[in-house]
């Protein structure tokens, strides 16, 4: 076979539509203005009935799998009481000590998990795409926990939503993103959700840790925290991916990290008074953030993690059962508590 016609004969067959992203969560780039706010209103709504003791069991009868590739604590966790406080049941992959180990594909254990009657599958992949890749070949909904270098859209989404049930509307918000962006999803599905929103973002990190193309996300950048913290009403710091990138190239130690870009106790007190600090976790304390910092006032670390499970919720039954979700919405009695 000629290298012309073994070009051809990858490329041969039919192209797959793209996926539909209301029947699926693969991003917050794709993501309509609208949908963030009815995800983030919904969100509320089951965080109300969680405290009143009146969750509705939107997922009974209904399994939801998490397909797990990459380790994570916060994100299959809350997921995991998400789906269970939902009324659903739960199937738990991991790749470690599955058939992955003998070989078998992405698309092959997708495949046997269809015929388990799942209902719903919650994907983290080291392989940027793998969500996607998934939507095209599944009838079921598909929630991406993270896919590479690319998007983590339920962390962006209760990022969100702890910072509006903290300041309020988004819109002209000044956020700061802190760290590595270069190697996060988080920060870019961050970008684009609060940029919808309305939200003013910048940037800061060493020059080696930005994106090449920073200026495409048409953020404000510095590459010193000192120019930009005073002015933050969100400081979001993110963690240093070690397991993506050669730190010791991009950087000279960590110890000159912490010193020149991590979140001392110093730079701490330039914050404003009603700042509050993110962080999406695992913390590598005196690397990114001083422990004073992260357990101080400012901190809404453990509130992000607990917003989680309500923002995950609304995540899993606008996707699963989306008639029973609006039904909830629309005859739910509006609290007292539920004002602005």
């Amino acid at each position: 076979m000629t290298k012309k016609n073994k070009k051809s004969s990858v490329l041969k067959g039919p192209r797959l539509p793209a996926p539909d992203t209301s029947r699926h969560l693969l991003g917050i780039a794709d993501l309509p203005k609208a949908r963030i706010e009815f995800l983030l209103d919904a969100a509320r709504a089951l965080r109300l009935s969680m405290e009143a003791g009146q969750v509705p069991p939107l997922l009974q009868g209904k399994t939801i799998v998490n397909l797990f590739y990459e380790n994570s604590t916060r994100t299959r966790m809350s997921f995991e009481v998400a789906v269970r406080r939902l009324g659903g049941s739960l199937l738990n992959f991991a790749a470690g000590g599955s058939s992955v180990q003998k070989g078998e594909t992405l698309l092959d254990t997708a495949k046997n998990i269809l015929a388990l009657s799942a209902h719903g599958l919650v994907i983290r992949h080291a392989s940027s795409g793998s969500p996607g890749f998934l939507a095209r070949h599944v009838s079921i909904p598909v929630i991406n926990a993270g896919d590479g270098f690319h998007e983590h859209p339920t962390q962006a989404l209760l990022d969100a939503f702890t910072i509006r049930e903290k300041l309020g509307a988004l819109a002209g918000k000044r956020v700061l993103i802190l760290g590595d962006i270069a190697h996060s999803r988080v920060a870019r599905s961050n970008i684009h959700l609060l940029r919808k929103m309305g939200a003013k973002v910048a940037v800061c990190g060493p020059p080696t840790l930005l994106p090449p193309n920073v200026g495409a996300l048409k953020c404000e950048r510095a590459f010193r925290p000192e120019e930009l913290l005073p002015r933050a009403d969100v400081v979001m710091a993110l963690r240093i991916q070690f397991e993506r990138q050669n730190f010791a190239r991009q950087v000279p130690s960590k110890s000159e990290y912490a010193s020149i870009w991590g979140l001392s106790a110093a730079r701490g007190k330039l914050l404003k008074k009603d700042a509050i600090l993110l962080h999406p976790g695992p913390i590598n304390r005196g690397l990114e953030i001083d422990p004073q910092v992260a357990d101080g006032p400012h901190s809404l670390v453990l509130d992000q993690v607990s917003n989680g499970v309500a923002v995950r919720m609304a995540v899993l039954a606008s996707l699963v059962n989306p008639d029973g979700l609006h039904t909830f919405l629309t005859t739910k009695k509006r609290s007292p508590k539920d004002k602005r």
